[in-house]
């Protein structure tokens, strides 16, 4: 019976020993998770443990952070990189998350979004290192560390992410054509981070009107509101956005402004003697350019020839016109009525220039040269133009003539009476009956024909 029994005996001594060496596996797993130091004096055994357990002492530190996350800001495109440091790892494992993506970027070792410009190193499991590249703008926000602890660690840091501004094409205005005293507004859309400020300039640096009261330099909003648009306002208007992150970019929208054509007329009057030549002139103004041409009174239209030559002068805006006809060599047919007129697709306008019949000068003055035209603010020419008659034999542009220029000739006439009667006097003699007393009442006195042009000349004077 006894030896039957023996054999029981230690079966269960040895499993009693297997279950508190299970006991105490236990205890440990359970200080892994828990993060609390335990001993084995909590392992329910029996006296053949209990040597073992008074010589072991189970203490296991958790793992924590040893730096903070530093805050990163870098512009769209860079390639940045989140740092974790961290002690007593262990057998835990650091995660990367993207808080408010809530997106798992990785674990440990492994690349767990699709993400292809995402990736992790790290430094003998020490640091931990979050890589992104080619950095855009959706990247943005906090990136968390975390340990999986029972009660997970965790830390932040934020990417802030900046944009060069960009125009957005596609909700942008474009290059318009609008009629003379229409509304229009011009539109401008910018992204970018921190979102850019626009603001609208002409391309010619002149005054922006945006109403009859209210004219700028510069306007600022993404709007640009012009009411009752005049020909003023035609030109390039620049929309510039910026950010502080350079470069700023701008647009350049061209407003055109449609018009019919309208014509001045310096000098409807034009004398020029025959033989001579003559120009005629008008200003124009039309958009789009006008079809410009001269006529005669019968209508019909004048062409590039020996007796006409034509020219159209583009000025300054493009939408004004300087007409010129030069006539030249005047014969007695060529007296008459004579149009300018100009055509567009928004309407017509003529007028007439009356071309007459004058003396010729009768002497010679120095030619007289006028200035150009000058122009008031919005180029059109004074009203001292003039397109007369120059004072000489060949080409007549215009009637000059001074004080001096005046009397000329009466003068000459003097002159030669003078010394006609010089050289008579010289030939018969010339006798002077001075007054024997002084009484003039008495006496009479002959004067010479010599006395004559002085006379003359002291009544002009006077």
């Amino acid at each position: 019976m006894a030896g039957k029994f023996k054999p029981k005996l230690t079966f269960r001594m040895r499993l009693r020993n297997k279950l508190s060496l299970l006991g105490l596996f236990l205890v440990t797993v359970n200080a892994v998770f828990s993060g609390e130091p335990s001993t084995a004096t909590n392992i329910p055994t029996n006296g053949y443990a209990r040597s073992f357990e008074d010589e072991v002492l189970l203490v296991i530190e958790e793992p924590e952070f040893t730096e903070v996350i530093e805050n990163i800001t870098a512009a769209a495109g860079r390639n940045v990189k989140f740092a974790c440091s961290v002690k007593n790892l262990g057998s835990y494992k650091v995660a990367w998350m993207h808080f408010e993506q809530s997106a798992i970027l990785t674990v440990h070792n492994h690349v767990i979004t699709r993400n292809p410009r995402i990736s992790v190193t790290h430094d003998k499991h020490r640091t931990w290192f979050l890589h992104i590249s080619n950095v855009q703008d959706e990247d943005k926000g906090r990136y968390m560390c975390q340990i999986n602890t029972v009660t997970a660690k965790t830390q932040f840091g934020f990417l802030h992410v900046v944009v060069p501004p960009n125009i957005d094409d596609s909700l942008s205005s474009s290059d318009v054509i609008i009629r003379e005293g229409s509304n229009e507004t011009l539109n401008c859309r910018a992204t970018g981070s921190p979102h850019p400020s626009v603001k609208w300039r002409r391309d010619d640096n002149s005054k922006i009107t945006i109403n009859k009261t209210l004219t700028v330099t510069e306007w600022e909003g993404e709007n640009l509101e012009l009411t009752k648009i005049s020909r003023l306002d035609m030109g390039a208007y620049l929309c510039i956005a910026s950010n502080g992150v350079p470069p700023a970019v701008s647009k350049r929208i061209k407003v055109s402004v449609d018009f019919p054509p309208m014509l001045l007329i310096p000098h409807q009057l034009v004398g020029a003697p025959l033989a001579y030549s003559v120009t005629l002139e008008c200003f124009t103004e039309a958009h789009p350019s006008s079809l410009n041409y001269w006529t005669r009174e019968d209508g019909q239209m004048i062409h590039e020839s020996r007796k006409y030559h034509t020219e159209n002068i583009i000025g300054s805006p493009a939408y004004k016109t300087h007409m010129r006809l030069v006539i030249s060599n005047i014969q007695q047919n060529d007296y008459g009525t004579y149009k300018c007129v100009a055509k567009n697709p928004r309407g017509e306008t003529d007028g007439t220039i009356r071309l007459y019949t004058t003396a010729p000068p009768t002497t010679s003055p120095k030619p007289t040269t006028t200035d150009p035209p000058s122009r008031n603010k919005d180029g059109w020419a004074n009203g001292d133009l003039n397109n007369s008659v120059y004072g000489n034999q060949t080409s007549l542009n215009m009637h000059l003539a001074d004080k001096g220029s005046k009397y000329q000739s009466n003068l000459n006439e003097i002159d030669k009476s003078e010394q006609k009667s010089s050289s008579e006097n010289d030939s018969k003699g010339v006798i002077y009956d001075w007054p024997a007393s002084d009484d003039s009442s008495a006496q009479t006195i002959k004067i010479s024909t010599l006395w004559v042009p002085i006379l003359i000349i002291f009544l002009y004077q006077r």
